[in-house]
């Protein structure tokens, strides 16, 4: 099992890679939420120019920010700058939507993306729609050298439903799968699997799991003040899908453990007085796996952090993540939270346990 960082897009974001690729981490995945983070490309390229080895992948790109031209060659670029270093990490949206209190984009419109991105980085002319009107489009000066279109760069997918798994395996592409809990992470896995199976594909399946929370010492509390910075943020995303529910309608497809159903619907309550009352998003998602804010502290409780992140001492991560591994996962990826950079040390520990 390989190992990765991922993290909320800083422009500085380059310091954080070159620590994980000196600590022997495999990639660092980069964010693509426009209205809470820095630009993934603009910080990607520094990174590129200040790391030789660490892949460098969106995790996860959403189609919608941007037309499939200007990632075909963004991408492009990017793979100048580190050729054979980049995965193109791509999902139809929950954090860099819900922002603007949007849902996922349609499946189709997902699938028809990717399709005329591939398109242009292969140097294939492609019919598309632009502003309501069909046109054939093609990159059309890659000779020149100012991109790389001609070095290989692995396509990965984050796919929670049937349908997109499906996607997933017709298009031979890695599997990027976010989760906290160990069991539902396995029985995911054995579903991609049957599809990748059910599509005919003969090569290994590259399924990355994707998390967040803090290494706990022997003793330390769910909701110690480290604990709440590190993992509080991933917790609040049950707060937030709830509130997302209450208030827009957007389906909330992760159930609440009963454990923490007072936390939630305190929550939710809250969050009914949120101004403005008609962008109740503008609040609920402000610090969205970054920080967690003032007002929602009193209900990211440490039974929420316990049930929704991946937190624990450092012995019982390493039984986690080692059945992972025996699943058939073959990369550990774990976000850093801005501020809270030195726990890349505590996850190179678990890393160095697994060399």
């Amino acid at each position: 099992m390989e190992f990765g960082i991922a993290m909320p897009t800083d422009a500085e974001s380059w310091r954080l890679a070159e620590r994980a690729e000196a600590l022997g981490f495999r990639s660092a995945w980069f964010y693509d939420t426009q209205m809470l983070s820095a630009d993934c490309f603009v910080a990607m390229g520094a990174a590129a120019m200040k790391t030789s080895r660490i892949r460098l992948g969106t995790g996860v790109l959403i189609p919608s920010n941007r037309i499939a031209a200007v990632t075909a060659n963004a991408f492009a670029s990017l793979n100048k700058l580190a050729p054979g270093r980049v995965d193109m990490g791509l999902g139809t949206g929950f954090t860099g939507r819900r922002a603007m209190g949007l849902g996922a984009m349609k499946l189709k419109e997902f699938e028809e993306y990717i399709r005329v991105m591939l398109a242009l980085i292969a140097g294939e002319t492609v019919e598309t729609e632009i502003e309501g009107q069909r046109r054939k489009i093609r990159l059309l000066n890659p000779d020149l050298g100012l991109i790389d279109t001609r070095t290989p760069m692995r396509l990965h997918l984050a796919a929670a439903g049937p349908r997109a798994r499906a996607l997933t395996a017709r298009l031979g592409a890695g599997w990027i799968n976010f989760f906290s809990d160990v069991p539902a992470a396995v029985a995911m896995l054995g579903e991609m699997r049957g599809a990748w199976q059910a599509a005919g594909q003969s090569a290994a399946l590259e399924a990355t799991a994707f998390v967040l929370g803090c290494v706990l010492e022997e003793g330390e509390p769910y909701d110690s003040p480290r604990a709440i910075a590190q993992a509080g943020p991933r917790a609040a995303v049950m707060l937030h899908r709830a509130a997302d529910e209450a208030l827009t309608g957007l389906h909330n497809i992760s159930p609440v453990p009963e454990s923490c159903r007072a936390a939630v619907e305190g929550y939710v309550a809250l969050a009914r007085g949120f101004e403005p009352k008609d962008a109740p998003w503008l609040e609920n998602h402000r610090g969205h796996l970054m920080f967690v804010k003032a007002e929602e502290r009193p209900f990211v409780t440490a039974d929420l952090i316990r049930v929704s992140s991946f937190t624990a001492t450092e012995a019982e991560l390493k039984r986690r993540v080692g059945d992972l591994r025996d699943a058939g996962y073959t990369e550990f990826t774990v976000q850093i939270v801005p501020g809270q950079e030195q726990a890349i040390e505590d996850w190179g520990r678990i890393m160095r346990a697994f060399r």
